[in-house]
């Protein structure tokens, strides 16, 4: 890849010349415009990006980006990232990964990798169903979930992708939604400049196998009473009339009205709270009983994984030099074959 110009890069930049795959009316090209979007605006050469996927749709996006990237194993991507982020710490290295991907058979290396704050963006396509499988329920889909691997009705509770990330220690958690898309953006802006695992779960319409997923939080004429949007250092507050809040009580959040201007003790959000008890909190929350949180929950700084290891390799050269590979193979008990 012939190397670019920073600042000089535009959308148009980072397109490839492949064919996009997906279903027509898929929420996945909505995240791709808006990844595309974005990167011009991080002032990074585009040979410096890397986007690595597992399996599922959603990790058809490699293909798509005019980029390096690994199209790799199914949930295994997390893991893969991490060696190329610790063998080249100057690149930009994303993950795509779907609901299944990322929580089923990804699951450990997803949570570990949270764990570790390696410097990486994960971008999880949530539309609670296996698409490219054609119709299984996932991780995600809600309990009586009828599906093909479900006639009856899933019986089990689903992952909450928020409430797991922030249970395993990620240091940048948010939410976002296909059909926002400057929303969208302005949360991919922010993942890309944090320092650290950066986690986005971005509900996605498959319009194929679970058409209306979100339906009932982001249609327009009630999508303003379904949500609250996490503004850092203000109150949290929704409602077409902006009259209802939400409120810290006893018993955890609890929604209360704010009309003529009343504003009992609203909670105000603070994603920088190193404490994440009050982000899970607000993980916890479920439409129709309260709005769904979308914005930014988590975002602190905490020493990488990726900077430790190198910090750490660099050490141990320094104190007892860079080594002779073939000498390390010939010493002690070797034999001919």
């Amino acid at each position: 890849m012939a190397t670019t110009e920073i600042g000089g890069l535009t959308k148009k930049d980072f397109v490839s010349d492949q064919e996009v795959r997906w279903c027509p009316g898929c929420g996945d090209y909505s995240i791709l415009a808006a990844v595309q979007a974005v990167l011009p605006s991080l002032d990074i050469p585009r040979e410096k990006y890397a986007f690595i996927s597992g399996i599922g749709c959603s990790s058809r996006f490699p293909y798509y980006m005019n980029t390096y990237g690994f199209h790799t194993i199914h949930g295994r991507a997390p893991a893969v990232a991490t060696g190329l982020k610790i063998a080249r710490p100057e690149l930009s290295v994303w993950v795509i990964t779907g609901d299944g991907d990322a929580l089923s058979i990804g699951g450990n290396h997803f949570i570990h990798l949270l764990r570790r704050n390696v410097d990486l963006k994960v971008l999880l396509f949530n539309n609670r169903i296996y698409g490219l499988t054609k119709g299984q329920y996932s991780p995600t889909s809600e309990v009586g979930k009828k599906t093909k691997s479900s006639p009856d009705g899933t019986v089990g509770s689903p992952f909450n992708p928020i409430a797991l990330a922030l249970g395993a220690g990620a240091t940048f958690v948010a939410r976002t939604v296909d059909v926002y898309p400057q929303h969208l953006k302005e949360i991919l802006g922010r993942a890309a400049r944090h320092r650290g695992t950066a986690f986005v779960e971005i509900y996605q319409n498959c319009n194929i196998f679970n058409d209306g997923a979100f339906k009932s939080i982001t249609e327009k004429e009630i999508r303003n009473d379904a949500q609250v949007e996490l503004l850092h250092g203000k109150p949290l507050v929704f409602g077409k009339n902006k009259d209802r809040g939400i409120r810290l009580a006893d018993n955890g959040l609890e929604v209360v009205s704010i009309a003529g201007g009343d504003s009992p003790d609203l909670m105000v959000h603070d994603e920088s709270r190193d404490n994440p008890s009050l982000a899970f909190e607000l993980a916890q929350m479920e439409h129709p009983r309260q709005p769904i949180p979308i914005g930014v929950f988590r975002a602190v700084e905490r020493p990488t994984f990726d900077r430790e290891m190198n910090d750490q390799i660099a050490r141990q050269i320094a104190e007892r030099s860079p080594g002779d590979l073939d000498q390390l193979l010939n010493e002690g008990d070797v034999w001919d074959v």
